[in-house]
């Protein structure tokens, strides 16, 4: 991949998770990446285009990270975590007044009914999203951890669901504290944590997060 096809997509994917697809032009990707708008239609024929090879780019970069917090080296309530943190650090990030959420689901929900090429690349990066959703809780499962008669599939796809709404309507809220609090529970609801194990996955670190901000 070349230098200057590299230097598009990251800066497409930052200005874009800063604002939104929509509001962000070519004019504007060009200025911040110090190219030309010949470059940028050398190398893509438009936006759209632009962001399809953004979701595969962005994709290969979390995939690594996935890959590292759910190894096998890690304990199943560990993963559990790790993935619980992944998307507070992702997502959510710190500032109560800017929750971004993820900007791919918010590309999606403003894409037009034409754009064909965003949705499937959009429908690609959720599908493989689930498959690691849905490996983490056939480990869990495997290890006892969760309550009979969970379907991972689905409990997987539930997941995703639950995040992105969850995100959006902190985003509304402007509330960070009590998504910190709800999101946690929510997940181990959705994929049938033993309520025995709750304590042993939220104090590792939400309950310590939570002391922290009353100090």
């Amino acid at each position: 991949m070349s230098d200057t096809r590299s230097l598009l997509l990251q800066t497409a994917l930052d200005l874009i998770w800063q604002s939104n697809y929509a509001s962000v032009g070519v004019n504007e990707i060009c200025k911040q990446a110090g190219v030309t708008k010949g470059s940028f239609y050398h190398h893509f024929e438009s936006k759209a285009e632009l962001f399809c090879e953004a979701t595969n780019y962005h994709w290969e970069h979390i995939r690594h990270d996935l890959d590292a917090l759910l190894s096998p080296v890690n304990s199943p309530l560990e993963q559990l975590e790790n993935w619980i943190q992944f998307i507070f650090i992702n997502k959510i990030g710190e500032d109560e007044m800017n929750i971004p959420g993820c900007a791919f689901f918010s590309a999606g929900m403003q894409s037009g009914c034409c754009e064909n090429k965003m949705i499937q690349s959009l429908q690609l990066m959720s599908e493989r999203g689930a498959k690691y959703n849905t490996a983490l809780i056939r480990t869990l499962q495997n290890g006892n951890f969760l309550e009979d008669n969970v379907n991972p599939e689905q409990a997987a796809r539930l997941m995703q669901q639950y995040v992105q709404g969850a995100i959006m309507h902190a985003r509304v809220q402007q509330n960070i504290v009590n998504l910190k609090r709800d999101l946690p529970e929510g997940i181990y609801r959705i994929i049938g944590l033993k309520p025995e194990f709750w304590f042993s996955v939220k104090a590792t670190w939400v309950g310590e997060k939570i002391k922290g901000e009353k100090k």
